[in-house]
């Protein structure tokens, strides 16, 4: 089977403006209804259900009802990870603006990307995580035995996370950083634990703020020494 033609489709999609806004407003892992997502657009409500019923035609979000509303969110993380991918793209090849990323400094030191950390702390995770033995290799990327140990420490339950249909570990592009951060399952899982020890706390949209303890707390964690209150907070 010729893949062209189910490229040319998702990216007929992708390729208009208001359905990419659409798409960027769920990167946070939200669920929000066709208003919100119409005021995200700026289109009408009309236009954003028609734009809407077409992305979930083609798989790209799921749709459900709570009383009078309908919801919608990304359909799965590897639609998140494609648009994180695609914004990269779009500034390497000079279709926006030259510095990388967006403008927001908040946005660019620590965001959410679906449910896992992103932006300058999510790349400096897995850089600390690999220079410390947690985890091996470069695209393809895997827990070593020490890694085990260090997370199921951390409070997080491998062997749940190995059962699902998800991957483990997965290198995400960063959008603004040019360096993969971690995703897939246990990506998510250090987020949701750092979130819960009070590390970190989710702001308006995607922005993430690590409170004093917790940036020190992360970089014991994930940093090499010498490479410690070298982050920024």
């Amino acid at each position: 089977m010729k893949e062209g033609p189910v490229i040319a489709s998702v990216a007929a999609l992708l390729g208009d403006p208001a359905r990419a806004n659409i798409l960027t407003a769920l990167m946070d892992g939200r669920a929000l209804t066709v208003s919100e997502l119409a005021e995200a657009a700026g289109v009408t409500l009309q236009t954003a259900s028609g734009h809407l019923a077409k992305l979930d035609t083609a798989n790209l979000l799921t749709a459900e009802k709570q009383g009078r509303h309908r919801y919608f969110r990304l359909s799965g993380p590897d639609v998140a990870q494609v648009l994180e991918a695609l914004m990269g793209l779009a500034q390497r090849t000079g279709a926006t603006r030259v510095r990388t990323g967006p403008k927001d400094a908040a946005l660019r030191s620590a965001r959410v990307c679906y449910d896992h950390l992103a932006g300058e702390r999510g790349v400096a995770l897995l850089k600390g995580a690999q220079r410390q033995g947690l985890i091996d290799g470069g695209q393809d990327l895997a827990l070593t035995s020490k890694g085990r140990a260090f997370f199921a420490g951390f409070g997080i339950d491998l062997t749940r996370l190995e059962k699902g249909r998800r991957p483990v570990c997965r290198a995400c592009l960063d959008w603004s950083e040019r360096h993969s951060h971690l995703g897939g399952a246990l990506g998510a899982a250090i987020l949701s634990r750092m979130t819960e020890r009070g590390w970190v706390r989710r702001e308006s949209g995607r922005v993430l703020t690590f409170t004093c303890e917790g940036v020190s707390q992360f970089e014991a964690a994930f940093m090499p020494p010498q490479e410690q209150a070298s982050q920024v907070s």
